[in-house]
């Protein structure tokens, strides 16, 4: 089974939104070699809570259900996952420092990498904004997560 863990710094916006969208696009697909995914943060500031109103409000009228509750990313995600998918540059950077060996770092990447729209290098973080971040991001989430697919599907386990 592959898996795929997605992380942004408190757990409450992009990366349980980026797991609920991975888990809806995998379900459609019915690929039974992807495992569901998961998500973390950096930072345990929401650890146990469920995920921003906001962004479920906006991921629920787009028909995706955000069930994760917020943690902190531990070593044993290194292992674990095949894929560690940072959803912006500093988050990224700090997942390389915690990294313990190449092969982890070599797991780590940047998710608008997958994107096929190159409008945005990093997907933002919408906590202080308005509507329009929270879609924003769920509209960064769609356009990539069909390439992060077919990517963790040709990942050696």
């Amino acid at each position: 089974m592959k898996k795929v863990i997605f992380i942004c710094l408190g757990n409450i916006c992009r990366s349980p939104a980026a797991e609920a969208v991975f888990n809806k696009m995998v379900s459609s697909v019915g690929d039974s070699d992807i495992s569901l995914s998961d998500s973390a943060g950096l930072h345990d500031y929401h650890s146990g809570e469920l995920a921003d109103s906001r962004m479920r409000k906006h991921s629920a009228r787009r028909g995706y259900h955000i069930t994760s509750i917020s943690r902190k990313i531990i070593q044993a995600d290194f292992q674990e996952f095949d894929l560690i998918v940072a959803m912006d540059k500093s988050v990224m950077i700090s997942l390389k420092k915690l990294a313990r060996d190449t092969r982890s770092i070599e797991k780590i990447f940047l998710f608008t990498d997958f994107c096929n729209n190159k409008e945005y290098n990093e997907v933002p973080d919408p906590y202080y904004g308005g509507d329009l971040g929270f879609e924003l991001v769920l509209d960064i989430l769609e356009d990539g997560m069909p390439n992060l697919i077919s990517a963790l599907l040709k990942v050696r386990s």
